[in-house]
């Protein structure tokens, strides 16, 4: 009680707390585009709900994580090594090395799974004419599979968000009480943006190919990590931000010219 009294007090700590809530929001983007994508080929009725699934889903991962921060932490360490290394950078380091730890396997089938997934989605979106359609007496268990299917890809990916949030925060403070603050604070705010980012999806269609160009990049950068290879997440976002804005102009051009 005293810790959480002297934290409250602390103007650093709630420095720390902005700072972490920031981060996993952002992190909290590409989940939430994910199970928007996912969620929006379900018929309507089951739509919210497997988000709402999927976000509390998310919030109880990390905060198992967080109660095995030892554990968490202990991924990073190396597992085996292929003895290959890229040329050093302007830093000294390595571009990329196959020294794996669990993280960076992780990673890496992460990344794998995210650019499958989306190459499907995009298949789907170019050529639906090859999308099967269920017959009548079979509609009932199709959807039942399709939402189940829909779950379990989406625990698969909060697994993979949710160990990089984690370590994201354990980099950031040593205070669980603000580790577990801005995770809870984060992933509200995932809830409360959820249906508007997925109706904006689903009435949007350009906007979807926008959304899963975003995932394949977001593969990519995971198996890249993977690899040891660092890529600046400013660069992500902000190459995010720019193609975002570039689409709304474009939205704004079409509208303009349909009124």
């Amino acid at each position: 009680m005293n810790e959480l009294l002297s934290l409250v007090a602390d103007p650093a700590a709630w420095a720390a707390l902005v700072t972490l809530v920031v981060m996993e929001v952002v992190l909290g983007i590409d989940n939430l585009v994910f199970i928007s994508i996912l969620s929006n080929r379900l018929p309507a009725e089951h739509r919210q709900k497997v988000r709402r699934i999927g976000i509390s889903l998310a919030l109880i991962m990390r905060l198992a994580l967080l109660s095995t921060i030892a554990f968490i932490v202990g991924l990073t360490a190396p597992v085996f090594d292929l003895g290959i290394a890229g040329p050093l950078g302007a830093h000294g380091e390595p571009s990329f090395e196959t020294a794996f730890s669990w993280r960076d396997l992780i990673l890496i089938a992460g990344g794998v799974f995210l650019i499958w997934k989306a190459t499907k989605e995009i298949h789907h979106n170019v050529d639906p004419a090859h999308e099967d359609t269920p017959t009548e007496p079979s509609k009932t268990g199709a959807v039942i599979s399709n939402v189940g299917s829909a779950i379990f890809q989406i625990i698969l990916l909060d697994l993979v968000f949710s160990i990089d949030s984690i370590l994201t925060a354990v980099g950031m403070t040593d205070h669980l009480p603000i580790m577990i603050a801005a995770v809870i604070i984060a992933v509200v705010a995932m809830l409360l943006a959820s249906d508007p980012l997925a109706d904006f999806i689903n009435k949007n269609p350009t906007v979807v190919m926008l959304a899963l160009g975003f995932l394949l990049m977001i593969g990519t950068v995971l198996i890249a990590e993977g690899f040891g290879a660092h890529v600046p997440k400013g660069y992500i976002y902000t190459a995010m931000a720019f193609s975002a804005g570039v689409e709304g102009l474009n939205m704004l051009a079409r509208k303009r010219k349909g009124g």
